[in-house]
């Protein structure tokens, strides 16, 4: 008997769960911001978001790319996905009353302007905004996202320099910066981030050497693809560089780097693609590249290599997918 009191006052109790889930009411902070941002986004995504409550209210559903979660008593607005609908305009500043948003999502648009410095809020958030038309400097300010694994903010117009506020970011996995227009040097500092995988600022106008960016001894410990192709580099590859033991990817192409390829290098355990080529490298490549288990490709065209140097593979671009920006 007393298990059956029990188990019905278990079922009393997931059923006023339920209940209270069905009947909880939108914080009116995500309300108000949600109908801010539909009210600058344009027609693409104001015919989908049906009503004025973002998470749905009565027999209406949530709107098209917001997910919401139950905290407390309220809904709260938990995911923002508009992508790939064209929309133009300003970066929505209504977005950054989002607080308790962990995942913004409108890459493959026309937004325009700088990211707003009240980002810094949306402490637990995952960022992609590629492929639109952003501009101005990062703000420093993202790097108070403390949460924060993913940020890809390429192939947009920002300028100045990459902030060193973001090695204040312990979690980050995936930082992509390609295809912009960044200044000066890569800080050092990101080289303190314990969790930093890929690493991508190809095609900007950066200056500086390999052996600045791994200046801090025991930098970058799990870092598997560095991209640093079509900037201004220079100097030697240092044999220090082997000290990235976890490297894959190391993409050196279209820079200004010269001198020597180290044997070091070589004996990084599970390099699989380098790219050299189009700098002023000069001398042999070393045999033990030749003989590495898991070296697919080595592209060395456009140096000054002694005659009879030969590449490994075929060269090809390497990106990674949507599906893989989720990992």
């Amino acid at each position: 008997m007393a298990s059956f009191c029990s188990l019905t006052l278990i079922l009393i109790s997931i059923f006023a769960f339920s209940i209270s889930i069905a009947n909880s009411k939108t914080l009116k902070r995500d309300v108000k911001a949600l109908n801010e941002i539909k009210a600058s986004l344009g027609w693409r995504v104001v015919y989908a978001w049906i009503g004025d409550d973002p998470c749905g209210d009565g027999d209406l559903p949530p709107w098209s790319g917001v997910t919401c979660s139950t905290q407390g008593d309220y809904r709260v607005v938990t995911e923002l996905e508009v992508y790939a609908v064209s929309i133009v305009g300003p970066f929505p500043i209504a977005v950054t009353n989002l607080l308790d948003l962990t995942r913004l999502d409108l890459h493959n648009n026309k937004l325009t302007g700088p990211i707003p410095p009240q980002i810094g809020r949306l402490r637990r958030l995952r960022i992609n905004l590629r492929w639109n038309k952003l501009q101005d400097v990062l703000p420093p300010e993202i790097g108070e996202l403390k949460r924060l694994t993913h940020l890809s903010l390429s192939f947009n117009n920002f300028k100045g320099e990459i902030p060193r506020e973001l090695a204040n970011l312990p979690e980050l996995r995936y930082l992509y910066l390609q295809e912009n227009r960044f200044t000066g040097r890569v800080p050092a500092e990101l080289g303190t981030l314990q969790n930093l995988r890929h690493l991508d600022v190809g095609n900007n106008h950066l200056v500086g050497t390999i052996r600045e960016l791994i200046r801090i001894e025991g930098g970058f410990p799990v870092l598997r693809n560095l991209y640093f192709n079509n900037n201004y580099l220079t100097g030697g590859i240092p044999a220090q560089l082997a000290n990235l033991t976890n490297l894959e990817i190391l993409y050196l192409s279209y820079n200004k780097m010269s001198g020597a390829i180290p044997t070091a290098l070589a004996h990084i355990p599970k390099l699989t693609y380098l790219y050299l080529d189009h700098n002023q490298f000069s001398g042999r490549i070393p045999d033990a590249f030749y003989k590495h288990p898991f070296l697919k490709e080595l592209y060395i065209e456009g140096n000054a290599f002694r005659p009879g140097v030969n590449p490994i593979g075929a060269h090809k671009v390497l990106e990674l997918s949507d599906t893989d920006f989720l990992v």
